[in-house]
């Protein structure tokens, strides 16, 4: 198994190389155009994604390559816990989004907005535009610029006020702040990006962005953080949703409102009350 990383902004993460459909062409070009290809498609075109798109990776994040078919790569994302693999999330990835390795040799730091202009210098040369919850390796800093290692060796510049040092305490507070970026934002099946999020995908990142690992999916996210009873859920922790006999299948945010979260196909990402038909299906909490 080779070790490599995500050399383009957002690579979607497929159950396998026959996934993708005409529709999706955008998504797995060489240079793909992620943003384009979610503004491209309504409701219909998204259900159909279900079961085809697992998740997504950001900007240099690590995979491991498991094996490679047709321009194809299978691989695990470490970054990604789940409990399908212990090293990582699996699914495929076109191998033209793959690259070497960045450095990692001194401390990370994250987008920490919708999205952060990288460019060759400080402020100019633009190169490409990253993803919220981006994480890259921090080199240099010169006039509210941080220099960062970048994917197959190169160097590039990102404005200090996009960025938050990995290293920084956590508050619930900034959960809900970084969430709350993203309200109006539609539901994507697999989103990690600020191009489309699902429930998990939310979770996920925003604790990414705050220097916390947790699991991708909500039913490993329930199974593996702190249990909390739900009456003593305050904001910042995590509700988690099931139907009777099932695993947890949806996860949002506790905030002062109810629930800031990431509700479904053909919705939009929302901080609204907990609702009778949520309610029904509440069955647990969790702390991060």
């Amino acid at each position: 198994m080779k070790l490599v990383a995500a050399r383009v902004p957002v690579s979607t993460v497929w159950t396998s190389p026959d996934a993708p459909r005409d529709v999706d062409a955008p998504a797995v070009a060489a240079s793909p155009d992620v943003a384009g290809w979610a503004k491209s498609m309504d409701t219909e075109t998204r259900l159909g994604l279900h079961g085809r798109t697992l998740t997504q990776l950001l900007y240099g994040e690590p995979v491991v390559i498991r094996s490679e078919r047709q321009g194809w790569s299978e691989i695990l994302a470490p970054w990604q816990p789940s409990s399908s693999d212990e090293v990582g999330y699996p699914g495929w990835v076109p191998t033209s989004h793959l690259g070497e390795l960045p450095s990692s040799a001194t401390a990370p730091v994250a987008v920490a907005v919708p999205s952060a202009a990288l460019t060759a210098e400080p402020g100019s040369g633009h190169l490409l535009d990253l993803s919220f919850a981006t994480v890259l390796a921090s080199l240099d800093h010169s006039d509210g610029f941080t220099r960062v290692a970048l994917p197959d060796g190169g160097e590039g510049w990102i404005a200090d006020s996009a960025l938050r040092p990995m290293e920084s305490a956590a508050t619930a507070e900034d959960r809900i702040r970084l969430g709350s970026q993203f309200l109006g934002l539609e539901y994507l099946w697999g989103g990690t990006s600020s191009y489309g999020l699902d429930c998990s995908g939310l979770v996920h990142t925003v604790s990414r962005v705050l220097g916390q690992r947790v699991p991708r999916d909500a039913h490993d996210q329930a199974d593996t953080l702190e249990s909390i009873p739900v009456e003593e859920a305050r904001p910042g922790d995590l509700y988690f949703f099931a139907r009777p006999g099932q695993q947890v299948h949806h996860v949002g945010f506790v905030s002062s409102e109810g629930m800031l979260h990431a509700s479904e196909t053909g919705k939009l990402l929302e901080n609204e009350p907990l609702l009778p038909v949520r309610l029904e299906t509440l069955v647990a909490a969790g702390r991060l």
